[in-house]
């Protein structure tokens, strides 16, 4: 699948936020999800993961902050670091990980 439309993908999966590989560069996995308005909880990965807002907002709880990511933006969320997202997220997202 040489060209990818993330909202298309994310638009046909039949649940939100579980996500999908779509690629893989080197070591990183690309996969899609859709976000729908509700909260997931907090979780921690021994590795860093890249989360690529396409459309809508994704809002994230970390530590120490609250965060709205934007279409276009990317948050990086670190290894050992707990993030949860919060109640009105919606879209597409994309997530880099390894």
């Amino acid at each position: 699948m040489p060209l990818i439309r993330f909202d298309a993908l994310a638009a046909g999966l039949p649940t939100a936020w579980k996500s999908v590989v779509v690629g893989q560069v080197g070591p990183a996995r690309i996969k899609v999800l859709r976000m729908d308005e509700q909260a997931y909880e907090a979780e921690m990965h021994d590795y860093n993961e890249g989360l690529f807002v396409v459309s809508g907002q994704l809002i994230l709880q970390t530590e120490d902050e609250t965060v709205v990511v934007r279409p276009g933006e990317m948050y990086l969320a670190l290894a050992g670091i707990a993030h949860a997202v919060l109640p009105g997220s919606h879209g597409t997202l994309v997530i880099v990980d390894v």
